[in-house]
């Protein structure tokens, strides 16, 4: 089995410090001492105490590791800061005033900067950045959101993280402005369950969490998603609660089963994008016939046509018979 990618090793990293409450220098060496195997890992550190949920979820673990998201199994304890209203500029933000003059970060800007620094921690994030221990315990704990389906990325968007386990602070004061609701975590978590009650009814909406998901969910430096991940997140957004790609047939089932079957190579932005379109009028009109061999969809998508034709799903091609 091949070593596991970045993305995933830092997965592993997030359960393991959770499941242990060890250091990530910690998590790192017991990792690699077992070659990425979770559950020996934490056999391995033989931890004095762990709580009856730590051991039950220990027992219960995925069995792959790139389940893309970590579970976030228990709230970390952490010291409330609140959110600090003064205006120092961390953020180097200025805006102008009523006199066209220069001023500091706008009594906005400064209370999300702070609510932002309230986040981090010192020891493990960068000034302008949080890594994916504070990134996922302030997606949980302070939005409440699932790590396990879209809600994920409804944020991600909404913050536009640079993956799925870092937040910068560029894009949470951006982010959260562009909002309009204010500068709490109970104002951010109420917009939040909006969105998400949203997603599946509003179409746009759910097309711009979509396409970023790609965005948030490449390894750094690459142009494209690795297969194993791609099916990850098509499972997190075609489910509740966002667009549910199912209807008389289960599509994204059909969809996996398919790629299982035929396709072993990465998932390039163009594939991704166009799944969308094909997944939106699939179930819409279950009988493809909305697609055709001229139009422009990816060679995947007319191949995948192809195979849902052979097992009798979809509209049958009607053979011309001369004469008639």
């Amino acid at each position: 089995m091949p070593p596991p990618s970045s993305a995933q090793q830092k997965v592993l990293l997030a359960q393991f410090v959770n499941l242990t409450g060890a250091t990530e220098r910690q998590a790192t060496r017991y990792l690699k001492s077992t070659g990425y195997k979770l559950n020996e890992a934490v056999d391995a550190r033989s931890p004095p105490v762990l709580s009856d949920t730590h051991q039950s979820v220990k027992h219960h673990l995925p069995s792959k590791v790139a389940k893309a998201v970590p579970h976030w199994l228990s709230k970390k304890k952490r010291e409330n800061h609140g959110a600090d209203t003064s205006t120092k500029d961390q953020s180097g933000r200025y805006y102008m005033n009523s006199a066209n003059e220069i001023k500091g970060p706008s009594p906005l800007d400064a209370k999300l900067d702070s609510l932002f620094d309230s986040l981090r921690d010192d020891d493990a994030d960068d000034k302008d950045q949080l890594e994916l221990e504070s990134t996922m315990g302030y997606l949980s704990e302070k939005l409440n959101v699932s790590l396990e389906n879209a809600e994920l990325f409804v944020v991600l968007e909404l913050v536009q993280a640079p993956s799925v386990g870092e937040i910068t602070r560029t894009g949470f004061i951006d982010g959260w402005k562009s909002s309009g609701v204010g500068a709490s975590h109970q104002e951010h978590a109420a917009h939040v369950r909006k969105l998400i009650s949203d997603l599946s009814r509003d179409t746009a909406l759910f097309k711009k969490v979509y396409k970023y998901a790609f965005v948030a969910g490449r390894e750094k430096d690459q142009k494209a998603l690795a297969l194993e991940n791609a099916l990850i997140y098509w499972s997190m957004l075609f489910s509740a609660p966002g667009v549910v790609w199912k209807g008389k047939h289960d599509w994204l089932d059909l969809w996996k089963t398919f790629l299982g079957e035929k396709w072993t190579r990465s998932v390039n932005r163009d594939m991704w994008n166009m799944i969308l379109e094909f997944a939106l009028k699939s179930i819409s009109d279950e009988s493809l016939s909305f697609w055709s061999e001229d139009g422009a969809w990816p060679s995947v998508i007319d191949d995948f046509v192809g195979w849902c034709k052979q097992k009798g799903i979809g509209k049958p091609e009607i053979m011309e018979v001369d004469g008639q």
